[in-house]
């Protein structure tokens, strides 16, 4: 992985992203719990998902990847994933430790699948996973029966004692959060009776879709979620739209440089995870949808996006729910509009793969860019003092500041220098090829 780029032509063209990771994650997931076999295409082959795909083999789940020819001749061959499901309570006692690598949404989802088996189960991860708090998690699956030993602060390792006989909880979920919510669904598939959560805004909601597009019956009443456990399925074939949160960084490229004009094929617009499309065409964004269809249930489209002038708004804090992932490149935007853009309700980004508040605002300081800093706020006043000589960014191993500054040297004199690219390959392991395409 390069650790600098610089844009010297418009950005023109149609590409591909990575595939979605929340709905790869999903989609094994579902495919393992399933009677029958489930073919997956266009599965996320990140390093993330990959954690997932081995945890279920852990547990007895026969998981086969193979090559195939694509239905479009143009894209050659393409992997397609083969999941043996074993039925809904069908896990056994992983074989080994549970290692989630870089993926909070790995550690969190499957500590709520095996919650209600009576067994054990054993959760480690990276240097930087082990920093993050999982108490979120523990929370309600402590609700459901289950135990859990961690370090102090609810941190990685852990183990889940899972509970001997499950019971349906009712949940209040204190923040919006899709991973707490869907952590609560998976555990509530293998409980007898209803369980309930309440959210206290709607957030992502691709676990409700795929079970709804399986067959499973899901009461989804505005904020209010009921399920009953222990519903059979059948497997059915799935395949994963391009995800927006990797989108978002070409459709902010292509915004910034010059007469660039770019289509973004077949990309998840699931519209509680498109606000930054909102916020970017509010600014002034020239962003528009194609060929828009259904794909498994989920909104599906193809983004054209043309080079604009982008000028300062102020994001509402309920927003922040739908655009949590991308408030990193949504900032280098921000950096180069004219005028101050405030964006509200960041809190819950200093407890992602880094502290992201903190890294943005820092990292847009060495690039020259005014930023201010609260606790759940960041105000940008758009203006690079341009510098001959790149800017020195510090990642954090986190893989969307890396690929949102690397975004930013684009429309920088003297580009920037990234401290450390490899955790890129985690959730977007393409992303270097499709900037050399460009540039």
């Amino acid at each position: 992985m390069k650790n600098s780029y610089k844009a010297d032509i418009p950005l023109q063209g149609e590409i591909t992203v990575a595939p979605d990771k929340s709905i790869s994650h999903r989609s094994l997931i579902f495919a393992a719990l399933a009677h029958g076999k489930t073919k997956i295409t266009n599965l996320l082959e990140g390093e993330d998902v990959l954690c997932t795909a081995q945890a279920l083999r852990l547990m007895g789940c026969e998981i086969e990847q193979k090559t195939v020819s694509s239905v479009e001749p143009s894209r050659g061959q393409e992997n397609l994933w083969e999941i043996n499901g074993v039925g809904v309570a069908g896990l056994s006692e992983p074989t080994d430790m549970l290692d989630m690598g870089n993926s909070g949404t790995a550690a969190r989802l499957l500590a709520g699948l095996v919650a209600p088996y009576d067994f054990t189960s054993f959760f480690t991860g990276d240097a930087s996973l082990r920093k993050r708090p999982m108490g979120r998690v523990f929370e309600p699956i402590k609700q459901f029966g289950a135990k859990i030993i961690s370090r102090q602060n609810g941190l990685m390792p852990f183990a889940i004692i899972g509970a001997k006989e499950a019971m349906p909880i009712a949940y209040e979920m204190k923040i919006a959060s899709a991973q707490v919510k869907s952590c609560i669904l998976l555990a509530s598939l293998v409980t007898r009776g209803t369980t309930t959560i309440i959210e206290p805004e709607k957030c992502r909601d691709h676990t409700e879709i795929m079970m709804s597009y399986l067959g499973l019956k899901i009461s989804a009443e505005g904020k209010k979620i009921s399920y009953s456990g222990l519903q059979e399925f059948d497997a059915k074939d799935l395949a994963v739209p391009g995800d927006i949160s990797s989108a978002a960084f070409f459709i902010v490229a292509a915004l910034l440089v010059k007469n660039s004009r770019v289509v973004i094929k077949n990309v998840g617009v699931n519209p509680l995870r498109t606000g930054v499309i909102t916020s970017l065409q509010e600014m002034g964004g020239k962003i528009s949808f194609l060929n828009e269809r259904e794909i498994g249930g989920e909104k599906v489209a193809d983004i054209l996006v043309e080079a604009s002038e982008l000028k300062g708004i102020e994001v509402p804090a309920n927003r922040a729910a739908s655009m949590i992932d991308e408030y990193p490149i949504f900032a280098v935007a921000a950096a180069n509009a004219k005028g101050t853009t405030k964006m509200n309700g960041l809190a819950e980004l200093k407890v992602k793969e880094s502290n992201r508040l903190l890294m943005i605002a820092q990292n847009l300081e060495k690039c020259g860019v005014t930023a201010k800093m609260g606790d759940d706020y960041l105000e940008v006043q758009g203006g690079v003092r341009q510098q001959k000589s790149p800017a020195k960014i510090a990642t954090s191993m986190d893989h969307r500041i890396a690929m949102s500054f690397l975004i930013m040297g684009l429309a920088m004199e003297g580009g920037v220098e990234i401290d450390d690219a490899s955790m890129i390959k985690t959730s977007f392991p393409n992303f270097e090829a499709i900037l050399d395409d460009f540039l």
